[in-house]
Order: structure tokens, then sequence, then C-alpha cells
């Protein structure tokens, strides 16, 4: 069965290769650069995986964490990887919190991320 994953990053080149990497490995992929169209796409679908950057409008904001909790509370089983450049041990804590599932610090090589990512699915199957 084909797994649904939802990427959320404000930038293209990291959106593009993380999308056409996963695609290249028979995931379907939606793509999302704000908050507004990653709450909008997961309200109106189930993702297996979701892929979330911390900020997305600048390097101080903290919109992945306002995602990861409304995707929670929507969907409780989805895996959740928050994937950031600006972690810090008290951000990190704060995303467990909200319910992630994986925090990764950038840059990451992608097949890492996509170990990552399947060992959460066979976690939850």
């Amino acid at each position: 069965m084909t797994k649904k994953l939802l990427i959320v990053d404000d930038e293209d080149s990291i959106r593009h290769a993380v999308k056409r990497y996963f695609a290249q490995r028979g995931y379907q992929v939606d793509c999302a650069r704000e908050l507004e169209e990653a709450e909008a796409l997961a309200t109106f679908n189930r993702y297996d995986v979701v892929i979330l950057d911390l900020s997305l409008r600048d390097h101080c904001g903290m919109e992945g964490l306002e995602i990861l909790r409304y995707i929670r509370r929507l969907h409780p089983r989805t895996r959740m990887i928050l994937f950031t450049a600006h972690g810090s041990p008290e951000l990190e804590r704060e995303a467990f919190r909200r319910g992630c599932d994986a925090f990764v610090h950038k840059p990451k090589p992608l097949p890492e991320l996509a170990k990552i990512a399947t060992s959460l699915l066979r976690s939850c199957a």
C-alpha cells in the first residue's frame, strides 16, 4: 500500500529534493510551504508521515510546532518528523511534548531521513 507523506518547508530546494527522493521510493507526496497550507492539506488528508521544518517564515519562527500540534490532534497515528537547522535542547523537548516522533537536524542525507521515516512507520504498524 502506498504511504502518504506531507513535506512542510519554506525552502523550495529542500521541499523539491525531499519530494523527489520519497516519490521515487513509492510515497505519494504532498508539499506545503506555509502553516495555513499545511493545515488545509492535513484537514482533508490523512498522512502516514509528515516531515516539517520548524521555521517557515524566518529563522526565529516556530510555525512547525503549531503544525505539529494541529496534525497530532487531527491524526494521532501520523508519524511526525521535525527537520530543522535551528534546533536546541529546549525546542527538542517542546517538540516531543507536542507529539513529535523524531527530531532531526539539517543537513541530513536523504537516505538517513528515509530510514527514520521507515522505522517510524514500522513501529506503528
